[in-house]
């Protein structure tokens, strides 16, 4: 009989996170899968349309089982985004205390806030089940250097927290070497934490267009959330120096996405007077990413200069080398360490506004090297980050127990 995996994830479909393809490749293996979640509403802050307090609070994606828990939008507010973590708390204390629900083992995809995993670790407690958590953001780290939060009152609790979950977690994974190392240095066993990378999708593939490779402009696309964290503010920066040298009409920034900082950074671009090399695209379906991607001639990836962001590998680089993308990066720890060593592109440190743009003007002077970048990228993502050997590992890590 196959394993029921009860999953616990604050975000899940129609919200464009991994675990969605996670959940859909286990369906595809013979487990049953059940996914406890909110109501959509990241990131723009309001409900999806069709989905509510009293709309489809259960459904079925992909042959997973979706229930719905009710909670707070975010609505792109502080207070707001304070009562939406709460709430998927205590809908989530509720749930774990009178579901009738029986699964085999928890899986809960930590992305902020990490508070989400406490039903998991309830459940699992009342059902005396494994609990495993795939941390993808670390906290308090992340609270702090995200979120602000530096009261010393709430830090201290929120590490209590933590180190609660890290016990009762029978393992816990984590998306890079770095994020290993950091819990470990909270006196969590090593062998405990295992290093688990994100794949892409199968739809991420390299994809060919009629769009002529020569076009005089140089084209820097970037997809996902436009937040604090990505630092996107270093461009219309760049864009500005790129306009001294006289080189504003060779290269052209297309940024797709939405998120709390987009709004502010349309102001910043129009404020300095670079308006004219930057294109906008609304959020779209992951699905249509990789053909815009190929509609571009590099893909960007950044991050702002902290300790923390250095040791994540955010998600869209590894989309991005699927889809065989030369990388413009600036970033340090492992995304730095992950394009150099593939070859695959050109990094700059935060904050080095004219490395950056030195970076830009090299591709845009040697663009015949564009070409083996893409090969390196797709290879190294081949030998790295490939779909059926993370699965055929996971499917190790469960059955050891």
């Amino acid at each position: 009989m196959s394993k029921h995996i009860l999953v616990v994830s604050q975000y899940y479909y129609p919200e464009n996170f991994r675990i969605n393809d996670i959940t859909t490749e286990w369906v595809k293996r013979g487990y049953k899968v059940t996914v406890i979640t909110g109501i959509p509403n990241y990131p723009k802050g309001k409900f999806y349309k069709g989905y509510g307090f009293f709309k489809k609070r259960k459904e079925v994606f992909n042959g997973v089982k979706v229930i719905r828990l009710a909670l707070i939008p975010r609505f792109n507010n502080p207070i707001f985004l304070a009562l939406n973590y709460i709430s998927f708390v205590i809908a989530g204390w509720f749930w774990a205390r009178f579901t009738r629900i029986k699964a085999d083992l928890v899986f809960n995809f930590e992305v902020s806030p990490m508070t989400q995993a406490l039903p998991a670790i309830w459940y699992a407690k009342r059902r005396k089940i494994p609990s495993y958590i795939y941390v993808q953001d670390l906290w308090p780290e992340n609270l702090q250097i995200v979120g602000g939060i530096n009261n010393k009152f709430i830090i201290k609790r929120v590490n209590k927290m933590v180190d609660k979950i890290y016990k009762n977690a029978e393992k816990i994974l984590v998306t890079s070497q770095s994020f290993k190392d950091s819990i470990v240095q909270r006196k969590v066993n090593q062998d405990k934490v295992i290093v688990w990378h994100q794949f892409a999708e199968d739809f991420y593939v390299p994809l060919t267009t009629s769009n002529d490779s020569k076009l005089s402009k140089l084209r820097i696309v970037f997809t996902g959330n436009i937040g604090e964290a990505q630092g996107l503010e270093i461009l219309p920066k760049a864009a500005l120096e790129l306009k001294k040298k006289e080189f504003n009409n060779l290269v052209v920034f297309k940024i797709v996405g939405d998120g709390r900082n987009k709004n502010k950074l349309i102001d910043e671009i129009e404020t300095i007077g670079v308006k004219d090399m930057f294109e906008f695209y609304n959020q779209v379906p992951a699905i249509e990413v990789p053909k815009i991607l190929s509609e571009s001639d590099v893909a960007f990836v950044s991050f702002k200069n902290n300790e923390l962001f250095s040791k994540t590998i955010p998600a869209k680089l590894q989309s991005y080398m699927a889809c065989g993308k030369p990388i413009l990066a600036v970033a340090l720890g492992e995304t730095k360490r992950i394009v150099e060593e593939s070859n695959s592109g050109l990094v700059s440190n935060p904050d080095d506004v004219l490395k950056l743009v030195d970076n830009i003007i090299h591709f845009i002077s040697h663009k015949g090297n564009l070409s083996i970048m893409s090969k390196n990228s797709v290879e190294y993502y081949q030998r790295n980050f490939k779909k059926k050997t993370l699965l055929d590992e996971f499917d190790v890590i469960i059955s050891e127990r």
